[in-house]
């Protein structure tokens, strides 16, 4: 068996259901904010992972060093609640629902492990925010448990790895859990302990590299924290999607107008048209009433071409001075409800599934932010101590 895909030594398997609000909902700091305000909600999974962000953090004005020993606390009394110890076990685990179908293996993955030649086996597809990183590798120090896991793709064989899944599946029967989420998708696990079916399902993960999906940020975060270990989700579908992520500007000032003055000083071709769609090299961009639709300029780049990278590059950085990573640019998956206070959002296309692994071959990471994989795994069904 492979030392760099593992069981997990001591779990815990939520009984029912996950306390607290569907963690994986919420991306920025405000929204983290207002759920935690809500009642109940500063005793739940969400306030462990956001230590910091509960009232009363809030309130006494507590840092992250200070709040992260009461989160262990809050952790210790969710576990006893609600969930089972277990030792030494992997989880098959299915999701379907509306954005799609996903049959993969919880277990743990050593995020810096490399191969005999030095390459990394857990490659990220996209570039991280340092202080995201550095906020979750020491809540997760802190802790001393995983509570979510990472989506991770097998880079070659993945067809391999949903057929042993799948056939784990239909012999173990009915799932030791089964629940369902607030989007309507149904998560179902099963329990695997140490053993023969134990050992085909790792190896069926060993037998590639992996690429990361959704958590880059929880996989930076394992590294830096040390433990040698990331909960992970290892699936190839058979049906995962990506879905859009789009970017809002918040707190510019700029108006259709400004926007459209600034854009075309650059030399873009923006167009007014109510009835635009975003499609591949070219965005949408709703501000105010105002509907426009951008071409995006040609780039002589090796290797495929990411609408995120233009726009960030040129539509931000160069044409309106704004830095990317700053507080006036924001992601915002498609479906999501667009921020009250939004000069405008721009509107991309999905980026294609073909391009995510071109972009890997070439040993380039995506922008940060730029795919949505679907459907991902609850957060908090299993916690996993590091």
């Amino acid at each position: 068996m492979s030392d760099w895909i593992r069981p997990i030594e001591q779990g815990w398997v939520a009984r029912d259901a996950v306390p607290g609000p569907d963690v994986d909902e919420f991306a920025e700091p405000d929204r983290v904010i207002a759920a935690l305000a809500a009642p109940g909600a500063a005793d739940g999974l969400l306030a462990v992972q956001h230590p910091a962000r509960t009232p009363a953090a809030l309130a006494r004005g507590l840092d992250l060093a200070a709040a992260v020993p009461i989160a262990r606390a809050v952790l210790e009394r969710l576990r006893k609640r609600f969930y089972r110890p277990v030792p030494r076990f992997v989880a098959p685990y299915r999701i379907e629902g509306p954005d799609g179908v996903a049959l993969g293996l919880l277990c743990l993955v050593d995020p810096a492990a490399v191969t005999d030649d030095g390459s990394a086996r857990v490659r990220h597809t996209e570039d991280v925010y340092p202080d995201v990183v550095a906020e979750r590798a020491a809540v997760l120090a802190g802790l001393g448990c995983a509570t979510s896991a990472a989506l991770l793709v097998p880079a070659v064989d993945g067809d391999l790895l949903t057929e042993q899944v799948e056939r784990a599946c239909a012999g173990l029967g009915l799932p030791d859990l089964s629940t369902s989420d607030a989007a309507g998708r149904r998560h179902e696990l099963w329990v695997v302990p140490e053993g023969p079916l134990q050992h085909r399902l790792l190896a069926a993960v060993a037998g590639a590299d992996l690429l990361v999906a959704d958590g880059n940020h929880r996989v930076a975060a394992a590294v830096a924290a040390g433990n040698g270990a990331l909960l992970a989700l290892v699936t190839a579908g058979p049906q995962l999607r990506i879905g859009a992520i789009n970017r809002v500007l918040t707190g510019t000032g700029f108006d259709a107008e400004e926007l459209v003055s600034r854009w075309c000083a650059a030399g873009l071709d923006v167009r007014f048209d109510d009835h635009a769609v975003p499609v591949r090299g070219e965005v949408v961009v709703r501000a105010g009433s105002a509907v426009l639709r951008v071409p995006l300029p040609k780039q002589d780049w090796p290797g495929p071409v990411i609408d995120h990278e233009i726009v960030e590059r040129v539509l931000f950085a160069d044409a309106l001075g704004l830095d990317p990573d700053g507080p006036h640019v924001h992601p915002l998956p498609a479906g999501r409800p667009v921020p009250a206070d939004a000069d405008a959002v721009v509107l991309l296309a999905p980026v294609a599934y073909s391009d995510v692994l071109a972009v890997h071959a070439a040993g380039r990471r995506m922008p940060r932010k730029a795919t949505y994989f679907t459907p991902k795994p609850r957060s908090g069904l299993v916690l996993a101590a590091l």
